[in-house]
């Protein structure tokens, strides 16, 4: 059997190869003799990856019969891998969610909510969508949550947490925008009962405020000028891949 013709496989720069998933048009019986003749057929490669579709899912027993394991996955994907050599260089699997939180300064009022789950006023913020950029998650964030359209300014804290939902760690991004807006009319009715302007003294004095949250105000106060989105430079960082720069 030709390996190629019967999987399309791609290799990378990390002596690993992938099989295309576009190219998984098998019986479970065709699809075993495919993977097996891969196998018998592959040399000096030190990682076999695939990725299943969810419609795929019935290949997984096959594939773990062969010595696969999880490596990630999403809602509609999994990734599989086999080591070929003992000890292979891999990436680690996805083990952290992101979030994104917005200090919103008004002069001297700050833009707070209060969720259905912690009865206190915080920042508004919540987890960065899936290929979002944090910029766009931030305003996307404050705008469900409060209503209000902001413009992004610059990254003020950055917080690791860890264990956190899931058991894994969580990345938090703080960061200061300004208001382009003031009407608060509230997006996201399920998960917000109450945004509000409050005055920034009253609301550092507040018992009921987290320490934290009242750090993060305290450092927007203070800073004059956190992390600055570049959207002047042109930067070959990957291809085909939409980025953000903060200095």
């Amino acid at each position: 059997m030709n390996m190629k013709k019967a999987f399309e496989i791609i290799e990378d720069r990390y002596s690993g190869i992938t099989i295309q998933n576009s190219s998984i048009e098998h019986s479970p019986l065709e699809f075993e003799e495919a993977l097996v003749a891969l196998l018998e057929n592959v040399e000096n490669k030190k990682l076999l990856w695939i990725k299943l579709s969810i419609e795929n899912a019935e290949f997984i027993p096959l594939l773990t019969k062969q010595g696969f394991v999880f490596h990630h996955c999403d809602e509609n994907s999994l990734m599989l891998v086999k080591k070929l050599i003992t000890e292979p260089t891999m990436p680690t699997a996805k083990n952290h969610t992101l979030g994104v939180g917005v200090v919103v300064l008004d002069g001297k009022k700050l833009l707070t909510i209060k969720d259905r789950v912690y009865q206190t006023y915080k920042l508004p913020g919540g987890y960065i969508d899936d290929r979002e950029n944090i910029s766009k998650a931030a305003k996307r964030e404050v705008f469900e949550e409060t209503g209000i359209k902001v413009e992004f300014d610059s990254i003020i804290s950055l917080g690791h947490f860890t264990p956190a939902q899931f058991g894994e760690s969580n990345l938090y991004v703080v960061c200061l925008a300004k208001p382009l807006s003031w009407e608060i009319t509230i997006q996201d009715t399920d998960e917000i009962e109450d945004a509000k302007w409050i005055d920034v003294d009253e609301y550092l004095e507040r018992e009921d405020v987290l320490p934290y949250n009242k750090e993060l105000v305290k450092t927007a106060l203070k800073t004059k000028q956190g992390f600055i989105k570049n959207d002047e430079l042109e930067l070959q960082v990957r291809v085909n891949t939409e980025y953000e720069l903060f200095f």
